[in-house]
């Protein structure tokens, strides 16, 4: 405790140096805190008055669904409304008529474990209490890796199955899952389709997540868009188009917090809001500011931030700092300026309050002050804060569990706790057939925008099949012509497969999306599928009808109506095959480049399997027979090509003599005399086709065991990948 406070009192000594008028000349427009009244000097913490905690009355209206808070005056919010820390003016757009019914959601001595995660400890978050009330905006704050998306997602009971969570958290004073629609959760990381409009995107949003009528959804995507301002983009492309830019990160941003707007929830939860938006000043502003504007209509916000400037913090109702999964304050803002003052880490007053928390919390910076411990600025060292940054969270610690705040918080949390309030009720989902019918349409609008997706690859096999068909154009009808004949049906089918490659990055894309919807449980894998299946459906047929008629026409096949339609059923249900092929892959990977690796791979072992190098009884069996052989799409659409095209033909030999199509054919591939076997390869394709689906189905399924977060409150569990923050 004397290294402690000798520390301690070389910070503090240090800090008010750096904070004097005779060490920084202070801008006379800037003013970190003020006293009331005194609006042209800034003042340092130590002369602002002592705060005292204050009583919060919390009321239960049993007739409704909120909970009313009447919270007195405080001197820490006077200072604040009295322009104690500058806040811009609220733009018109963010005006809401439309009030939310919040919830209160409190926890209590909260422990996360993840085995193996720490290299000292395996608990993430330690003992952490806290609260959230309707209308007010809770931020978990700390340095990376301090727990902050961990509580978070444990509070919303989104925790992966290798975590385990320890303590309670109560909805409303009572213990309950949160249902379907009473609460959003916006990840750090959110995937938007970049060829619908804002409009559009949020409206299939609706029809997906909301029963009831397309009139009333198109009301509640209104108000999602004018609750996030974002009037002036809802008719632009998310992604943009060749000539014109997609929409800037803050406006992206926002689309995906109105996404979950549209459901009208209690409580809101959003993991980073300022992501990928701390370069951009104006950007994280209009973002807090349009957050604290929707916290007014009633909804609970809680969400984690890393660092902010000194307007962003004052928007802040409540703050929990973290640190290494140790909660070092949780109170009102700035009480949390007066905590830090009063463990002998005043705020210099040129500083954000952000910073100065994140500098003195922050282990990072030791290192940073060990590499230059020799160098020198123009005020002497080369850092004002000389203490161990161990040594502060120490302090910070100690300090708050001893103080009125932790005591005030308990308080609260018993209040919030001793009667239970009403019981959130789910708002009911749209039905499965809604779902694929919405996920169809949508689905059928992007291909028919992406060039990338479908209409890149129809160029290609078109290109593809005219070299193929002018390089063995003109070959007759002749015995010498068989084996000639093979080899180009060999090509046009195993190389227009592979072609479809190129729909990799499209199909990783529909997944993320997939992944970032079921997540938020606004579809499931099944109605996925379908709706994939369905849309992808007149694409392939298309591809499937322009390719067959330019290879059919120019190599010289059979002149019969019958044997063009079959022909041209065989390829439409080959694609079929190689998409649930690539689907599977893709969902196996998550990966472009191993994706594509892959799939070359697989195609070119089927490729040698096929038996046209070597005939299938001739391979070497415990292998490339079986199962290479029989698990090669390539094997039965090659056979029921050429069974459609010979079987039932016959060829001269000599004057008097003739062999049939089958006999001719034996010696370059290996067929059935059988003339009904085309349609049993044509049945062996269709059920690869179903066979490949089921097993999108069953990976889709065990990525949402394994990543898809279970809303529950109780033996929650956590991500091991990136919410440790």
């Amino acid at each position: 405790m004397e290294e402690i406070q000798s520390q301690s009192d070389n910070y503090r000594s240090s800090s008010s140096s750096a904070s004097s008028p005779a060490s920084r000349v202070p801008s006379s427009n800037f003013f970190y805190l003020r006293k009331p009244g005194s609006l042209r000097q800034p003042i340092s913490f130590e002369d602002s008055p002592e705060w005292e905690d204050t009583e919060i009355d919390v009321r239960l209206d049993e007739a409704g669904d909120s909970i009313n808070i009447a919270t007195p005056a405080s001197p820490s919010l006077s200072k604040l409304n009295s322009g104690s820390l500058p806040s811009p003016p609220l733009p018109e757009g963010a005006i809401f008529a439309r009030k939310i019914a919040g919830a209160s959601i409190v926890w209590k001595d909260l422990t996360i474990t993840i085995k193996g995660k720490r290299k000292y400890s395996d608990k993430i978050v330690k003992s952490s209490n806290g609260y959230a009330l309707p209308g007010t905006m809770t931020v978990i704050m700390g340095p990376a890796k301090s727990g902050k998306s961990t509580l978070l997602r444990a509070i919303a009971g989104r925790l992966h199955s290798s975590a385990k969570m320890y303590g309670e958290v109560f909805v409303n004073g009572t213990k309950q899952y949160l249902p379907y629609g009473s609460y959003g959760f916006v990840g750090r990381e959110t995937t938007l389709i970049g060829s619908l409009t804002v409009r559009e995107f949020l409206y299939y949003s609706a029809l997906l997540q909301l029963p009831g009528f397309f009139c009333q959804k198109k009301s509640v995507v209104e108000d999602a868009i004018h609750a996030m301002s974002l009037g002036d983009y809802a008719d632009k492309l998310i992604g943009g188009h060749c000539y014109m830019k997609g929409l800037p990160s803050g406006e992206r941003r926002r689309v995906s917090i109105a996404r979950e707007l549209v459901m009208r929830p209690h409580i809101l939860f959003i993991d980073e809001p300022l992501y990928h938006l701390d370069r951009c000043y104006v950007s994280a502003l209009l973002m807090m500011v349009t957050l604290k504007k929707l916290a007014s209509t009633g909804c609970t916000l809680i969400f984690t931030i890393n660092q902010s400037s000194t307007e962003v913090f004052g928007l802040f109702d409540r703050i929990c700092l973290l640190s290494n999964g140790n909660t070092l304050f949780f109170g009102e803002t700035l009480a949390c300026l007066q905590h830090f003052s009063n463990a002998g880490f005043p705020c210099p007053i040129m500083q954000s309050p952000s910073d100065h928390f994140l500098r003195a919390i922050n282990t990072d910076f030791d290192r940073i002050i060990a590499m230059c411990k020799n160098w020198q600025d123009d005020h002497g060292d080369f850092s004002s804060v000389n203490m161990d940054t161990a040594v502060a969270i120490r302090t910070l610690e100690a300090t708050y569990k001893s103080s009125g705040d932790a005591a005030a918080v308990e308080t609260m949390i018993m209040k919030l706790t001793e009667k239970e309030g009403p019981l959130l009720k789910s708002k009911g989902k749209a039905s499965s057939g809604t779902q694929i019918a919405v996920l169809t349409w949508r689905s059928l609008l992007i291909m028919s925008r992406e060039w990338k997706y479908f209409w890149l690859r129809l160029v290609l096999c078109m290109l593809f099949t005219l070299c193929v068909g002018t390089v063995f154009s003109g070959l007759g009808h002749s015995l010498s012509s068989v084996v000639t004949r093979v080899a180009a049906i060999f090509v046009f089918v195993s190389f227009t497969s592979l072609l479809s490659i190129a729909g990799v990055p499209a199909h990783l894309k529909e997944i993320k999306i997939h992944a970032c919807e079921e997540s938020n449980q606004h579809s499931g894998a099944l109605v996925f599928l379908l709706g994939q299946l369905l849309a992808s459906i007149p694409f392939l047929f298309l591809i499937s009808v322009s390719s067959s008629l330019i290879f059919y026409f120019l190599v010289g096949l059979r002149d019969e109506f019958s044997l063009l339609m079959y022909f041209v059923l065989n390829f439409f249900t080959c694609l079929l095959v190689n998409e649930g092929l690539t689907l599977a892959v893709a969902s196996i990977w998550h990966d472009t480049f191993w994706s594509i690796l892959t799939l070359v791979c697989i195609h070119v072992l089927m490729m040698l399997s096929a038996g046209y190098f070597r005939l299938r009884n001739a391979l070497p069996g415990p292998v490339w027979t079986y199962p290479v052989s029989y698990i090669a799409f390539h094997t039965y659409a090659i056979q029921g090509l050429l069974e459609n095209e010979y079987i039932g033909t016959s060829f001269a030999v000599g004057q008097v003599r003739s062999i049939s199509g089958y006999q001719a054919l034996r010696s370059a591939y290996d067929i059935s005399p059988n003339s009904n076997s085309k349609w049993g390869n044509l049945l062996v394709l269709f059920l690869m086709g179903v066979g490949y689906r089921i097993l999108v189905f069953v990976l889709l399924r065990f990525r949402g065991r394994k990543y898809v977060f279970k809303c529950r409150f109780f033996q929650c569990n956590d991500n091991t990948t990136n919410d440790a923050r």
